[in-house]
């Protein structure tokens, strides 16, 4: 899926974890409007926003980034 949002790798890998997004994002420390931006591609993470993201999902950063583990 190379050409997979990193926002569609976030809602991919926060509904394996049944997360609802208001878990997710508070667990992650954001706004359920960011964390919605953020799926929907409104807007473009930062790095400390996709570690903060990662944690709370318990992956590494870099699987968001490249989709390799969501």
């Amino acid at each position: 899926m190379e050409d997979e949002t990193i926002g569609k790798r976030i809602e991919r890998a926060r509904e394996r974890r049944v997360l609802g997004r208001t878990e997710l994002a508070r667990e992650a420390g954001l706004s359920y409007e960011a964390l919605y931006l953020i799926e929907t591609g409104k807007r473009q993470p930062r790095r400390a926003t996709i570690r903060k993201i990662a944690a709370a999902l318990g992956i590494d950063p870099h699987d968001l980034l490249t989709g390799a583990e969501t």
